[in-house]
């Protein structure tokens, strides 16, 4: 049977996401380099003998194939939800490129994907984009994936450091470049920093983690961080750069004196990672940190009912919360015309957001699963989505 598949995390996608603003406006281009992607065909059992065996005794009846791609932090917990998934449903294929966020989003509004994972939701201009291929409400974003999202730094020697947001700003910044400079120091009393220079590494592509975290200092050191939250990394800042949380991961694991942010499911356990302050504490990274920092969250305004797009407390001073957090979202068009793809959609989306979904993301990625309430949201946004 033919299918769709994606080469997750082999090509580079500035190509695509330079072809579209953050205003939403995609370009024509970003369709063409998506659909590229979208052919080929391949096995009925992409995930080899152990799925095929299950197809032989399982007596579900859905069958078929569903598309996504996006959020490169979601690509652990995403691999993890198709094999489960498969096995409950073995004659179904969901394939999943791990393109970025921003290339994610692209691809569900020109409608070469039937869902997108991002860990940014679609601004209101994206959902009027979306419009001509997900009908006239457009897309919904629903939390599927939360995570917290990791300083990560190569000191040989040192596991664990304090920071603040300022201070972070400032690194990011380029206005702290040596390990032993005195805001630094002076957080870390006991800890005998190296006189070495800092290597800072951003992202490359148009990311929801860079997002996430640029709205996090912009909102916790405004002083210092004066660039609005973007997706793409301030062209006025000359740092190290890399494709994915895969890629600034990998080019700090090789080079010695290297920072970064990225989801922490993806840090390497040879990397430090960083304690941040929240009010007169500091907080290790950890998901259920993340998940206290999600509990005090609220719901955008003026979204729809099944419109889950929530506004992150990034200066929240909750006990054990951890602010530098990013929600990751499948976000699905409200209404589709095929009637097979609402029912794969939907069964899928229902597996990703149910208890035992949640669990295997939080097994396997470390992420948090949803606190119960969001997850009833979660639930019905899903179960929400129609036939056209």
């Amino acid at each position: 049977m033919p299918t769709v598949r994606f080469v997750s995390d082999q090509f580079d996608t500035n190509t695509l996401t330079s072809r579209f603003t953050r205003s939403g406006q995609v370009r024509w281009a970003a369709f063409s380099f998506v659909a590229l992607l979208l052919t080929g065909c391949g096995s009925d059992y992409p995930l080899g003998e152990e799925q095929r065996s299950a197809a032989e005794q399982n007596t579900s009846t859905l069958e078929g194939s569903t598309t996504g791609g996006g959020s490169t932090a979601q690509n652990s917990a995403m691999t993890a939800w198709r094999a489960g998934f498969s096995s409950l449903h073995p004659k179904v294929q969901v394939q999943y490129a791990s393109v970025g966020s921003g290339a994610g989003r692209a691809g569900l509004i020109e409608g070469a994907t039937q869902f997108a994972g991002s860990d940014a939701y679609l601004q209101d201009e994206e959902i009027a984009d979306a419009q001509q291929t997900c009908g006239a409400d457009g897309a919904i974003n629903i939390p599927a994936y939360i995570s917290p999202i990791s300083i990560a730094f190569n000191l040989p020697g040192i596991d664990d450091l304090n920071f603040d947001a300022e201070t972070i700003g400032k690194i990011f910044r380029s206005e702290i470049t040596q390990w032993n400079e005195p805001d630094l120091a002076a957080l870390n009393p006991d800890v005998d920093l190296p006189d070495r220079r800092m290597t800072v590494v951003s992202r490359s592509d148009d990311s929801g983690t860079t997002e996430n975290f640029t709205e996090y200092l912009h909102e916790a050191a405004p002083d210092v961080w004066t660039d609005d939250p973007d997706g793409t990394w301030p062209g006025s800042l000359r740092n190290e750069n890399a494709q994915g949380n895969t890629g600034v991961v990998s080019t700090v694991v090789r080079t010695e004196g290297a920072i970064t942010y990225a989801d922490d499911s993806l840090v390497d356990d040879t990397l430090g990672k960083g304690t941040l302050k929240v009010g007169e504490d500091f907080v290790p990274v950890s998901a259920e940190a993340a998940a206290a920092a999600v509990a005090v969250s609220s719901r955008v305004e003026g979204r729809g009912e099944h419109d889950i797009a929530l506004e992150l407390d990034r200066t929240t001073t909750a006990p054990g919360a951890y602010p530098l957090v990013l929600v990751s979202y499948l976000i699905y068009c409200s209404e589709y015309i095929d009637p097979a793809a609402v029912e794969l959609v939907k069964t899928f989306g229902l597996y990703v957001v149910s208890p035992e979904g949640q669990q295997l993301a939080s097994d396997s990625a470390k992420s948090a699963p949803m606190p119960e309430a969001l997850a009833a949201e979660a639930k019905a946004a899903v179960e929400s989505i129609a036939v056209r």
